[in-house]
């Protein structure tokens, strides 16, 4: 049976519906940087994303190749995930979604190491005649959070906010937003298979003890 990260490690993809403070260590992703309205049809967003699971499937698949990645073992492709950040003020606005910087992002298993990663992309690159060089291989060290699950329209999501936002005002904590730490989100749900309403989505806040 394939490894799947979000039975194996509920704790960072299945949350409460209700806020609570965890520490978030370091992982690996394969990424693409960009900004602008992530619904604009055939724009940076889309394309961000196609090119993501691309080489997510290249590295998945090579077992089946000439590649034999070092303590490969079957696993399910993590869900997809994005830091986003406005230029003006913490957190963001989502009445400005032209405004929205991001970073959108595959959780990379432990066992791919930067040449594994290289060699994806120059795979893909080959087969599918197509330029991935704005993917990237990025480090990401997210520290102490609060998170929350959101069920429901991304539109919606700033009422959950505020709960988070409550719950670590009362127990002595303040947003820790900075040029390395972003609002987070996780997409557990596919929107153009799941009902509006239905959508699962892991919000996470970076937070910091109130001096």
């Amino acid at each position: 049976m394939s490894f799947d990260y979000k039975k194996e490690y509920k704790e960072f993809y299945a949350p409460p519906k209700r806020p609570q403070m965890i520490e978030i260590p370091q992982m690996n992703f394969i990424a693409v940087r960009g900004k602008g309205n992530p619904n604009e049809v055939d724009g940076a967003y889309k394309e961000a994303i196609s090119m993501l699971y691309a080489i997510a499937f290249t590295i998945k698949m090579s077992y089946k190749g000439k590649r034999q990645i070092e303590g490969y073992f079957s696993y399910v492709v993590p869900p997809l995930e994005g830091l986003w950040w406005q230029e003006e003020g913490n957190g963001i606005d989502y009445s400005r979604k032209d405004k929205f910087q991001w970073t959108s992002m595959i959780r990379l298993p432990d066992f791919v190491q930067k040449e594994d990663f290289d060699w994806a992309v120059r795979e893909a690159s080959d087969k599918k005649k197509r330029d991935f060089s704005k993917v990237e291989f990025f480090t990401y060290q997210e520290g102490l959070c609060v998170q929350c699950m959101h069920i429901g329209s991304y539109d919606k999501e700033p009422e959950t906010i505020q709960m988070m936002d409550s719950y670590a005002k009362e127990n002595g904590y303040v947003p820790d937003f900075t040029e390395n730490r972003f609002h987070h989100e996780i997409y557990l749900s596919d929107p153009r298979r799941a009902a509006e309403d239905k959508l699962r989505t892991v919000i996470r806040h970076p937070v910091r003890r109130c001096e």
